[in-house]
């Protein structure tokens, strides 16, 4: 079931959370329930700068994407209203929290520690668990960032059992809670 034909997203829709959480999965599924372009600001960053994240972080190093993620939120958070997925680095800077503060609404998608593993220990496509523990890396960020999602605007849980599909609809309900957020007309 998705967004009431009468409802209309105003803002955009900022999903922040760890490598793993669904952000881009979920995100893509609550667009099409709400009927707004979905954007991802991972692939914005790689398309400007045709290269891939990985090849960003070794080339160029975490400052210089980080800048580059700052700048693609602002352009993205400022336009049409969308579903934009974020990595999961984007929301410990302050200047970017601030910047979805002002324009749009943050969500974090909140995912517990021994599922995040689950989904992401066999992909290679995450430079910061190039390490020779990546499961203790992953405990290491998570326990770093956590503070920081926590400051997100609204929570939405997921479990081992929920669906993406699911997801969307949890985080369209919490949603309609907000009507600076979704507007009934």
């Amino acid at each position: 079931m998705g967004a009431d034909l009468t409802e209309r997203l105003k803002k955009t829709v900022v999903l922040v959370g760890m490598m793993g959480a669904g952000k881009t999965a979920v995100g893509t599924a609550l667009a099409r329930l709400l009927r707004v372009p979905f954007r991802d600001s991972d692939e914005e960053i790689v398309k400007a700068a045709q290269r891939s994240i990985a090849e960003i972080f070794e080339r160029d190093g975490e400052p210089f994407f980080r800048a580059r993620e700052s700048e693609v939120l602002a352009r993205l958070v400022r336009g049409e209203p969308c579903v934009l997925s974020t990595g999961g680095g984007a929301f410990l800077s302050e200047k970017n929290r601030e910047i979805v503060a002002q324009a749009g609404v943050s969500v974090w998608l909140r995912v517990d520690i021994d599922l995040l593993w689950q989904r992401v220990r066999h992909k290679t496509t995450r430079p910061l668990l190039r390490t020779p523990n990546p499961r203790a890396t992953l405990q290491s960020l998570y326990e770093a960032r956590v503070p920081f999602y926590a400051l997100a605007d609204l929570v939405v849980d997921s479990a081992p059992d929920i669906s993406v599909e699911a997801m969307a609809q949890r985080v369209l309900e919490t949603l309609r809670d907000h009507d600076d957020v979704l507007e009934r007309k």
